[in-house]
């Protein structure tokens, strides 16, 4: 007995020895509390050997890293970088709400695997200042998919923190499993900047939660997870207007900030105005900064995602081969105003009688944020992709942005154009200020389309207004929106009929498609209207709807879930074939 508590002293004393001499390898087998991962790894840009895995902390940390091989034999250091722009305000649902716009500390982490020929098992790792490794759950990576491999590929649209997303998400894996990629064409949350609708809103439907399996959002008494998606299969975005921040301010909210974007030229005007005091040593660093600063900018989202670049548009628009499939995304959308007329509001028709001594602080109408019609720089690029090997030997030719071409929805009035601005003036003193949008200079239409009919483009795909409907044009190119994932603006279809100014130059379609196309009924499970009549939409605020690329058979499914009833089935209601 006495030799048995002598071995068990003898152990402890090692143990101690161990703890006092080695406290650092002691430390990184503690858990701590205080801190975690703030979200799952995600992939990103898959290369033929390699794959990037991307995940974020709010502490820097010592060092991290991926673990990947059957046996993560395999290591690869991540990259470490502090977002610059992320905040949270007033309006943030948070524990611990903040009074005017501050900074949160947050840190992006992103790792090359290389060396791979197959999907292998991963997980990331960071170490905190104690030498805690934080360690996330094991997922699969995978190297960029070879030609004729099948692949489903997930088409979904405006997630926006609304209140069926998750719910939608966790329907995508429970009825078609695990994807091999996400396409996913804008508006993936609100307010850009804003740090929690990314990562922990306390609504529990965050835009990475929501996309990996940890959302927990309520709904009917159910809570919905989203789906377990992006930890296994790459992401490709597309810029919206709601990943477009405004004016740059550290004392305004937020959503003031988002919402009051100047173009470009108007910014650039008011600096000349002003350069000898903003800039008297004219650095062109400060110049572009403070242009910047007073119109709109990308930043928070070119931050978060690393994507395929184009030589003009960076990450803005692009293109890459995926399997068989050459997707090009493009850079389409514009600031979205209300339709009223209201004089004491601001407008896509009219600036708000207040401010007509103001000019620097009108909203401009529904301007663009990246040129496109013929000539631009991004037009340019579109004519040459179109016409490159990459795209012409594609099996399958899809191209994704966030502006619709052709919709039943309300976005897409007025036509995609810069506004008219006519001015109205009495002795020099301002009247009216009401915006034009000439319908023969629709960019999309007139511009791109063509393109898109000349290349054998055989899918479009977009969204913004928020519901599904499709169209065919002659040369058989096909349109889809699938953006009612988590609420709908309505279809204006029939009898129901679009809010449009009267008495303006423009006539603006009140009802169908602007452009001319007729929306395609539903293949397989229309809804019906109350006279049973087949719709030719889905625009719900109770059904949820995602649609599927299946690669080997070249077939979109689209299915729609009835949010009120979580016994409901999930029904495949359209099926068509990219030929």
């Amino acid at each position: 007995m006495l030799g048995s508590w002598r071995a068990i002293g003898l152990v402890f004393l090692s143990f101690l020895v161990v703890l006092l001499l080695r406290p650092q390898q002691f430390m990184m087998s503690v858990p701590n509390s205080n801190l975690r991962l703030l979200s799952d790894p995600f992939l990103q840009l898959p290369q033929e050997t390699s794959v990037r895995v991307v995940w974020f902390t709010e502490f820097a940390g010592t060092e991290h890293f991926v673990r990947y091989g059957e046996r993560l034999e395999e290591r690869a250091i991540a990259r470490s970088t502090q977002l610059t722009r992320i905040r949270e305000d007033q309006n943030s649902k948070i524990e611990r709400i903040p009074k005017t716009p501050i900074q949160r500390d947050i840190w992006r982490h992103e790792a090359i695997v290389e060396g791979l020929s197959r999907r292998v098992p991963y997980q990331a790792i960071s170490v905190g200042e104690k030498g805690e490794e934080i360690t996330s759950d094991r997922f699969t990576l995978a190297p960029l998919p070879q030609l004729g491999t099948p692949l489903k590929i997930l088409l979904t649209s405006d997630h926006q923190l609304m209140p069926m997303t998750p719910t939608n998400l966790q329907k995508v894996v429970e009825t078609v499993g695990r994807v091999d990629a996400v396409f996913l064409a804008g508006d993936l949350v609100n307010i850009p900047d804003r740090a929690s609708e990314w990562f922990d809103d306390n609504r529990g439907g965050a835009f990475f939660p929501s996309l990996q399996g940890r959302a927990t959002y309520k709904l009917n008494q159910t809570v919905y997870r989203g789906g377990e998606l992006i930890q296994h299969a790459p992401l490709y975005t597309a810029i919206g207007n709601h990943e477009v921040m405004g004016k740059y301010s550290q004392e305004k909210e937020l959503n003031a900030q988002f919402d009051r974007p100047l173009p470009r030229t108007v910014a650039q005007r008011l600096y000349q105005e002003a350069a000898q005091q903003i800039n008297p040593q004219n650095d062109t660093k400060i110049k572009a900064e403070w242009i910047k600063n007073h119109s709109f900018n990308t930043d928070t989202y070119e931050e978060l995602f690393t994507l395929p670049e184009s030589p003009s548009g960076g990450e803005k628009y692009y293109a890459v081969t995926f399997g068989d499939i050459r997707l090009v995304v493009l850079f389409a959308t514009n600031i979205w105003r209300s339709p009223t007329l209201d004089t004491t509001k601001m407008s896509r028709y009219r600036e708000p009688d207040r401010l007509l001594d103001r000019p620097e602080e009108w909203g401009y109408g529904q301007h663009i944020f990246e040129p496109i019609a013929q000539g631009s720089p991004q037009y340019q690029w579109l004519e040459t992709e179109l016409n490159s090997p990459e795209f012409q030997q594609a099996k399958y030719k899809m191209v994704m942005f966030h502006h619709p071409p052709h919709s039943l929805g309300d976005n897409i009035v007025p036509a995609y154009t810069n506004p008219v601005p006519v001015i109205q003036s009495i002795e020099g003193k301002v009247q009216s200020v009401r915006y034009e949008y000439p319908l023969n200079k629709d960019y999309l239409i007139r511009d791109i389309e063509p393109l898109f009919d000349k290349a054998g483009v055989q899918l479009v795909y977009f969204g913004h207004s928020h519901l599904w409907n499709r169209f065919t044009n002659e040369q058989g190119v096909h349109f889809l929106e699938s953006s009612n994932v988590g609420n709908t603006y309505g279809a204006y279809w029939g009898n129901k009929q679009r809010f449009v100014p009267e008495g303006y130059r423009e006539i603006y379609a009140a009802t169908g498609d602007p452009n001319g196309l007729e929306p395609v009924v539903p293949t397989l499970d229309p809804l019906k209207d109350e006279n049973a009549e087949s719709l030719p939409y889905i625009a719900s605020n109770e059904i949820s709807v995602f649609s599927i690329l299946e690669t080997e058979t070249g077939t979109v499914s689209s299915y729609r879930f009835d949010t009120q009833n979580p016994q409901s089935p999930v029904v495949k209601f359209d099926a068509f074939e990219l030929k």
